[in-house]
């Protein structure tokens, strides 16, 4: 049996806007029913919040129990969280999302929350996808990496976790059929960390970094940065004779199980998907074997409608051990995973082909400093909340610029056509 919640909540705006500009504005109601998990009983349920955000202006309202909802006419991101008892005495985190409701007149809204997975694992500290520029002015590739971190007080051993990177894009949706996404992510690459299962130990406080090419960048592109000393980097053999990847012979390369290209992969550079990492519990013969996901979808142009097919892979929910959607200020439409993976979204520039984006990253926001000096770092499964946008990439050592290393605070790095400068 579920429990049903009718919350009716007051409105605190968040923004800096005028109270007499946006009280002129036309208002919409909106009812909110929450229908908690059988686990959890409505008397323990504590803390509880919702955020609408607004797609469009970037606007956040939240509301607290005790009154009346209304929003202004837009397209909205919807999402509640509380703390909640579960029926054998443990703490929960509630969690419930809604994506791209559009509101356009007095609204009912069900929200189902669920219990968040807790995974006891390393994270993704951060994403350098966006990459750097050489001094032409064009984009130099194969220096993008993905930072690893043991954020327990634990050693925890890297053999086996997968570093994945999801078939669909934040920035174009589709209705998919079968859809899947509540129980699996959809994939088109699989990095595996080689080993026999304490090959690699992480101690608690340490990074892992991944690089897309283990070398010192600079001997062709002086506006780079070496990443030789990498841990490990992900290579492939490209059937393509003009598009051939360089093979680093300081760094390990992770074992490949799958990629959708037939030359060599590298991270989106304008931050279309969302990456992850996941502990796949079977032989990889067998993964790729079980685990096809063949789906329909439809493009509709002006052009007329195209009935398309299309093949991925796909890795259940529970075994991903943590996932991050990113995508673009200006073009952002869904994100790609089920909101117990992750209930949001971070980016690198505000519009498509931003150029502020090169030489930056997103990077996860520092909580504290541990008892003995460790990092802790923000780990909420929301990604909107986690990470720093625009962050200055914590590997660029370019002259004159100053970062702080946790990506909390960082200079702005820009280009202008000649060299990198420092705002």
């Amino acid at each position: 049996m579920k429990y049903l919640l009718l919350l009716l909540l007051p409105l605190f705006l968040l923004s800096s806007c005028d109270d007499s500009l946006t009280s002129s504005l036309t208002h919409y109601d909106v009812d909110i029913t929450v229908s908690l998990p059988d686990e959890i009983s409505p008397e323990t349920v504590s803390d509880a919040t919702l955020t609408f955000r607004n797609i469009s202006s970037g606007t956040e309202q939240r509301f607290t129990p005790g009154s009346d909802i209304s929003v202004i006419p837009g397209l909205y991101d919807v999402d509640y969280e509380a703390k909640g008892i579960l029926t054998n005495g443990a703490e929960s985190r509630l969690r419930a999302t809604l994506r791209s409701v559009n509101i356009t007149s007095s609204v009912s809204l069900k929200l189902e929350p669920f219990s968040c997975v807790e995974s006891n694992d390393l994270i993704i500290a951060e994403i350098f996808f966006a990459g750097t520029l050489n001094p032409s002015g064009n984009n130099y590739n194969g220096d993008d990496y993905i930072r690893l971190y043991n954020n327990s007080d634990e050693v925890i051993y890297a053999d086996g976790l997968a570093l994945i990177e999801s078939k669909f894009n934040t920035t174009q949706k589709y209705d998919y059929t079968p859809d899947i996404m509540n129980e699996a992510v959809s994939v088109d690459a699989i990095y595996v960390i080689p080993g026999s299962g304490k090959d690699h130990p992480v101690n608690p406080g340490e990074y892992l970094l991944l690089a897309d090419t283990g070398i010192d960048h600079r001997q062709l592109n002086p506006y780079s940065f070496d990443l030789s000393d990498a841990d490990f980097e992900w290579y492939d053999i490209s059937t393509s004779p003009s598009n051939v990847d360089i093979d680093s012979p300081t760094v390990p390369n992770l074992d490949k199980w799958y990629c959708y290209t037939n030359s060599y992969f590298i991270l989106h550079n304008r931050g279309f998907k969302a990456y992850g990492l996941a502990r796949i519990p079977v032989e990889k013969e067998t993964y790729l074997k079980e685990y096809l996901y063949n789906y329909e979808y439809t493009v509709v142009s002006d052009a007329g409608s195209f009935p398309m097919t299309a093949t991925a892979y796909r890795i259940p929910n529970q075994w991903v051990v943590d996932w991050v959607n990113c995508s673009v200020k200006a073009l952002y439409a869904w994100t790609v995973s089920a909101p117990m993976l992750d209930m949001g979204w971070t980016s690198c520039g505000t519009i498509d082909k931003d150029k502020n984006r090169f030489f930056h990253s997103v990077r996860r926001k520092l909580l504290y400093l541990n008892e003995v000096g460790n990092p802790v770092f923000k780990d909420t499964n929301n990604s909107s909340a986690d990470f720093n946008t625009d962050c200055t990439a914590s590997i660029i050592e370019l002259e004159g610029s100053v970062m702080d290393q946790y990506g909390n605070k960082s200079v702005t790095v820009t280009y202008d056509g000649i060299t990198p400068v420092k705002e």
